[in-house]
């Protein structure tokens, strides 16, 4: 059946790892009727964790989407991982959808998943709905939660709800805009009287709603000041209003495994998450005109989509999930992919509950699903109509923070490893595959050794390759503090024609990697064979004489020597410059360089002294220190080899809030201290 985007809700369920997002989605899907028993992440059969290693690890490491219908309304659900690693996942559902709805656990704090989320959607003017879910346990704690969440985010949170609680168990809720109380049983929520002693607390929580309603339209303001007072319809439009802008985020509780509170969740959700038709415009490049302009989330219009997942599936394929901003997407078109220049042809159209599809007539603006068997379209692609191609901004991934090396368990499987790992890179865009340059080692690089320890085993499950990963080699490389000069005389006899070559050369430092220069006078050394001893110099240069690695700053200078006419040759020559090098760069001061990287680390105001010790323990320099949107942001100089796991320490001290960037700057001298550790 064709859908309207007015009653479609896109909405992503993030929040801290652990906190019940997948079980709050099994029970959203029951009472929709679209299964017909909750599963259990415990168990391994809910709808959204279905990948093996999700099942082992009872626990979400995918974007999962599904879809169930309440009150004449589709409810996208994007399920999203909550540990660290999957912040792309996190960026790839918030680009897919209108509205957030945040889980947490009622716990009396913000846990640092349940801020980085609310923070995020702050920042991308997402609006969202807070869950805290939990209510069934002992130690849930409803008050002090909302406070601690009122206390961090000031102005802006606003509880709708009030739990009735029979000693620390969650057994009823009053909602303070509709003044309905309702118990929990196991058919649904049942009607109830307001119990006396809270009907206080709900006038007081009514006029603080009121207050919210007034703060978001001028017009209600007005009013209230005249009055003092709201009605119940002017007080939910005031609150839809706030919720449209961010500026109200309406909390909710419940018990995502005994589904209490989850249907009055859903309603709130159809009444005040905005519909996919009241999607702010988004920017896109419109191709003919080569201008910025405004996508309106209209059926009429022609077609416009983009790709925000891709995912390999072992019986239908590569499928691309997408979400259409514009016009319809039927099967048996053709669509142009801007970002390949591909025009592709769409077979079959989806809708999806985690691993199943189900074939659909057509698509339509604002709605959510998922196309198979494209030849040249991945995520953050976009397909669209050709006669009016657009191109929607690419979805932003962070950058690694932590890099290791892949090498294969059995030999002979690296190239299978590496194509599991370029098909692996279409599915995740958050890690990256790289050759370093330096060291020959290929580099894989993510947000955090738990990824690429997944990426690792679902190698091992999809195309059969066993990969082992190491710390990274560091490029380490050598080089002269002093001028030397040396000389190197090949000479050997061994009947007939003999070898004979000789130099003589001074090696001293440069601002170049490798410089070579010949001072020869008289023709000490012909000029063929001059050649030769730069050739023989550079196949020296990527094996120092300290400990072996390549050498870079270094002068050559070819200043005299001589030669047979009978036994010299190029060869010779060669032979001879290879002498020469190894006894001059040992008289010439020889330090090995180590790879410095500039950091940029944002960490809490709480943190900042735990960080700064901690760099000071890893030969760190603090460059300078600002404040950005709350976080301390630290530039600092540390060498490469004392950071190869900071993410996973950063996150440690920081518990999960501090991010940092690396980029290398230069080589600097090792200290004695650890060189003869090293060069050992």
């Amino acid at each position: 059946m064709s859908i309207s985007a007015t009653d479609i809700r896109n909405i992503a369920v993030i929040g801290h790892s652990g906190k019940g997002k997948t079980t709050l989605c099994e029970a959203i899907l029951f009472n929709g009727g679209s299964i017909d028993r909750m599963g259990k992440t415990e168990t391994g059969n809910t709808v959204s964790d279905f990948d093996e290693q999700e099942i082992a690890k009872k626990s979400s490491i995918s974007l999962s989407i599904m879809h169930t219908f309440w009150k004449e309304t589709k409810l996208n659900l994007l399920d999203v991982p909550g540990f660290y690693d999957y912040e792309g996942e996190l960026n790839e559902a918030l680009r897919a959808c209108g509205a957030a709805l945040v889980v947490m656990g009622a716990e009396g704090d913000v846990s640092v998943g349940a801020e980085k989320a609310i923070s995020l959607c702050l920042k991308m003017k997402k609006p969202l709905v807070i869950f805290l879910n939990g209510m069934d346990k002992e130690n849930a704690d409803y008050r002090g939660t909302v406070n601690a969440l009122k206390e961090k985010y000031h102005g802006k949170i606003a509880p709708i709800q009030i739990p009735i609680m029979d000693g620390n168990k969650m057994t009823g809720i009053i909602n303070a805009l509709t003044e309905k109380a309702y118990r929990f049983s196991t058919s649904g929520p049942i009607e109830i009287e307001i119990p006396k002693d809270q009907e206080a607390e709900v006038e007081e929580m009514q006029y603080s709603l009121m207050e919210t309603a007034a703060e978001n339209d001028d017009v209600l303001l007005e009013k209230y000041f005249e009055e003092a007072h709201l009605t119940r319809e002017e007080t939910i439009h005031g609150i839809r209003k706030g919720i449209f802008a961010i500026n109200t985020i309406p909390v909710m509780a419940g018990s995502a495994l005994q589904n209490r509170g989850v249907i009055n969740l859903m309603n709130e959700i159809v009444k005040y998450m905005p519909q996919a038709a009241e999607r702010r415009e988004l920017p896109a490049l419109d191709l003919t005109e080569n201008t910025v302009v405004g996508i309106a989330c209209k059926e009429s219009k022609p077609f416009a989509a983009q790709v925000f997942k891709t995912a390999i599936d072992p019986y239908v394929g590569k499928l691309n999930y997408l979400r259409v901003n514009r016009g319809v997407l039927r099967p048996g078109m053709t669509v142009l992919n801007p970002n390949s220049g591909v025009e592709e042809h769409i077979n079959a159209v989806y809708v999806v509950n985690g691993k199943k599809q189900e074939s659909v007539p057509e698509l339509c603006a604002g709605d959510i699903g998922a196309v198979s068997k494209l030849t040249a379209t991945n995520t953050g692609d976009t397909l669209c109509d050709k006669s009016a191609p657009v191109q929607f901004d690419p979805i932003l991934f962070p950058k690694p923070s932590i890099y290791m090396a892949v090498y294969a368990q059995k030999r002979g499987t690296e190239d299978k490893i590496f194509a599991g790992l370029s098909k692996l890179a279409e599915e995740d865009k958050s890690f990256t595959v790289s050759k370093d340059p330096d060291t020959g080692e290929t580099l894989i690089g993510g947000q955090g050794e738990t990824q690429l320890d997944v990426l690792c085993k679902k190698l091992k499950r999809k195309f059969d390759v066993d990969a082992d990963l190491r710390t990274p080699l560091i490029a380490y490389k050598e080089t002269i503090r002093a001028t030397a000069l040396a000389e190197g005389k090949h000479k050997k006899q061994s009947g007939g024609h003999g070898q004979y070559g000789h130099c003589k050369m001074r090696f001293e430092p440069s601002e170049q990697d490798f410089e070579f220069a010949e001072e020869i006078v008289g023709g000490t050394v012909p000029k063929q064979y001059i050649p030769a001893v730069e050739k023989g110099i550079i196949e020296c240069l990527p094996h120092g004489v300290l400990a072996g690695y390549p050498v870079i700053n270094l002068k050559a200078v070819l200043y005299d020597g001589s030669y047979h006419d009978v036994d010299s040759s190029e060869a010779a020559f060669k032979a001879a410059a290879e002498l020469a090098f190894k006894d001059g760069l040992k008289k010439a001061s020889p330090v090995l360089l180590e790879p410095i990287m500039k950091m940029k680390i944002a960490v809490p105001d709480q943190y900042l002294g735990d960080v700064l010790g901690d760099l000071n323990k890893h030969r760190g320099r603090i460059l300078s220190m600002d404040t950005l949107d709350e976080m301390q942001v630290i530039t600092a100089e540390a060498p490469k080899a004392e950071i190869q796991t900071y993410a996973t320490t950063l996150r440690a001290i920081t518990q999960g809030r501090g991010k940092f960037t690396e980029t290398f700057v230069r080589y600097e001298q090792v200290p004695d201290a650890i060189l003869s550790t090293i060069v050992k």
